[in-house]
C-alpha cells in the first residue's frame, strides 16, 4: 500500500463497506481488508463452478429487504444501485395443493391499508383473523412502549395475546422466522413487534419486498466504488491480528505485513473478534448463531409464473423465482434441522414439497441442484441478547466496532448490518473532531 490510510476497515461485508462508505465520502482515506475475493460476505454472490466460463451465479442465500429498511436503501443510492432493486407489492401464500392468497395494500391508509386482501385470505379462518387483527393492535400499543420485550419470547407474547395456533403458525410464524432468521420460542418478543410495527403497520407501502435484479456481488463492484477515490478495497487481505499497545491499536497484520492507520473498524462476525484482538476481551459467550439453507434448483420447462411466495405448513419457508420458472431457489431460515441432513435428503425434501405447492413441478425434469448451508448465517436474536450487544466504541481509543451483532437496533438483516456501519462511522468521524450523522431514522 502507498500510503498510510486515515481508516482501516477489517471486513468487506456489509457492516464494513458501508462504514467505509460513509467515512469514505466525509474525505478521509479508508482501505478494506477483505479475506475474500468478492465483497459482501454473506449477503454476496459466487460462480457456481469457478473453472466453468458458463457456469451460472448464485447469491450464497435469497436476500430481501422492505422499504423500511432507510439505511440499506441509503445505502444503495450512494453506490447508485437502488435502480437495480425490483420492488414488489403483491405477498403470495399458498397452501400445500397449490391455493394462493395474496396479500397488497388498498386505498385506505396505514395502518387499514391491508383490510380488504387480508379479509379475503384463504389460509386463515375467520377466528383466526379476528386473533391476528387483535394481535397486530396490541403490536401497536406495545412498541417500544412496553418494558420487558427485550426479555420475553415472541412465542410467549403471541400466547399472552390469545393468538390461535393457526394464527402463530400460518401468519406470525411464517413472516417473523424468515425476517428474524429464528424459532418463534428462541426469538425476543422486541424484535418480532418491530417488524410489524415498522414493515406491515407504519406505511402503507413499508411492506414492499426489495428483491435484487442483478447477483448481490454486482451490487457492490469496482464500478460501484469509482466516485469515491479516497477507499481502496483489497481483497484476499485476511487480518490475523490487531496489536494494541497502550490501549490503542498500534498497527495491523494483513498477509503477514504490518499496516497502520489512525483509526480501525473491526466489521466481522463475534466468533472471530478474539482471534484477531484477544485483548479487547469482548464477551461473546451469550452468542449463538442461527443457521440458514438455500436449496437452488434448475429445471428444464417452467414450474411456475409467481416471482415469489411464501409457502405454508412444510419445512420450505420461501420461493424464490429467479428466471422465467426455470431456476427457483428454495428458502429455509433457521434451519436447524436441515445442518445433519445430506445434500441428497435435502434436495430429495425440497422437490416433494415444492410439487405439493407446484404440480408442474411433478412434470419437470430437474437438470441441476445446489444447496448451501450457512451454518452461521446470523446470531441468534434471543430473549436477553440486547445487552450484551457491544457499541461501536471500544475500550479501545482508536477501536470501534461495527456488525450486525452490534448494537445496532435491528435484528441480524441487511438493515442492521448497515446500520452498524454508519454508527461506527459517526463514531470514527467524532473521534476526529469532525461529527457528522449518517444514520437515518426509521420510517416511524
Amino acid at each position: 500500500m502507498s500510503s498510510q490510510p486515515d481508516v482501516a476497515v477489517i471486513g468487506g461485508g456489509l457492516a464494513g463497506l458501508s462504514a467505509a462508505l460513509a467515512i469514505g465520502s466525509a474525505g478521509y482515506a479508508v482501505t478494506v481488508f477483505e479475506a475474500r475475493a468478492f465483497l459482501g460476505g454473506r449477503a454476496t454472490s459466487y460462480p457456481l463452478n469457478a473453472a466453468d466460463d458458463d457456469s451460472p451465479t448464485i447469491d450464497n442465500c435469497q436476500h430481501v429487504l422492505l422499504r423500511c429498511c432507510t439505511n440499506l436503501m441509503d445505502f444503495y443510492k450512494r453506490l447508485e444501485v437502488e435502480d437495480r432493486i425490483q420492488f414488489d407489492r403483491e405477498f403470495y401464500w399458498i397452501e400445500p395443493g397449490g391455493r394462493v392468497s395474496t396479500m397488497r395494500h388498498g386505498l385506505l391508509p396505514a395502518p387499514l391499508h391491508f383490510a380488504g386482501s387480508f379479509a379475503r385470505l384463504h389460509f386463515l379462518g375467520a377466528a383466526d383473523k379476528i386473533s391476528v387483527v387483535r394481535g397486530l393492535l396490541a403490536v401497536q400499543r406495545e412498541f417500544r412502549k412496553r418494558a420487558g420485550l427485550e426479555e420475553m419470547s415472541m412465542l410467549d407474547w403471541l400466547r399472552e395475546k390469545k393468538q390461535t395456533p393457526v394464527a402463530i403458525d400460518r401468519f406470525w410464524r411464517q413472516v417473523l422466522v424468515s425476517a428474524v432468521n429464528e424459532d418463534l420460542g428462541r426469538m425476543a418478543a422486541v424484535h418480532g413487534l418491530q417488524v410489524f410495527y415498522l414493515g406491515f403497520l407504519s406505511h402503507a407501502d413499508s411492506y414492499e419486498m426489495g428483491v435484487p435484479r442483478v447477483p448481490l456481488a454486482e451490487l457492490y463492484s469496482e464500478n460501484a466504488w469509482t466516485k469515491y477515490p479516497r477507499i481502496n478495497i483489497v481483497h484476499r487481505a485476511p487480518v490475523t491480528n490487531l496489536r494494541i499497545e497502550d490501549q490503542k491499536i498500534s498497527e495491523l497484520i494483513a498477509n503477514g505485513e504490518p499496516v497502520k492507520a489512525s483509526r480501525y473498524v473491526l466489521a466481522i462476525p463475534f466468533e472471530r473478534i478474539a482471534t484477531i484482538a484477544p485483548e479487547l476481551r469482548i464477551d461473546v459467550s451469550q452468542f449463538t448463531h442461527s443457521p440458514i439453507t438455500g436449496i437452488h434448483l434448475w429445471f428444464d420447462r417452467p414450474v411456475t409464473d409467481l416471482p415469489h411466495a411464501t409457502l405454508l405448513d412444510r419445512t420450505i419457508q420461501w420461493m424464490f423465482n429467479k428466471r422465467e420458472g426455470k431456476q427457483i431457489q428454495l428458502v429455509v431460515s433457521a434451519s436447524r434441522s436441515m445442518v445433519e441432513m445430506s445434500r441428497a435428503e435435502i434436495i430429495e425434501l425440497a422437490l416433494k414439497e415444492l410439487k405439493e405447492f407446484f404440480p408442474t413441478a411433478a412434470e419437470a425434469r430437474l437438470e441441476r441442484a445446489h444447496v448451501v448451508k450457512e451454518v452461521r448465517a446470523t446470531f441468534s436474536a434471543a430473549p436477553g441478547i440486547e445487552d450484551q450487544r457491544p457499541a461501536s466504541s471500544t475500550t479501545v481509543s482508536n477501536l470501534f466496532l461495527a456488525g450486525d451483532w452490534t448494537r445496532s437496533g435491528w435484528p441480524a438483516t441487511m438493515e442492521g448490518a448497515v446500520r452498524s456501519g454508519y454508527l461506527a462511522a459517526e463514531a470514527v468521524l467524532g473521534s476526529f473532531g469532525h461529527p457528522q450523522r449518517f444514520l437515518l431514522p426509521d420510517v416511524a
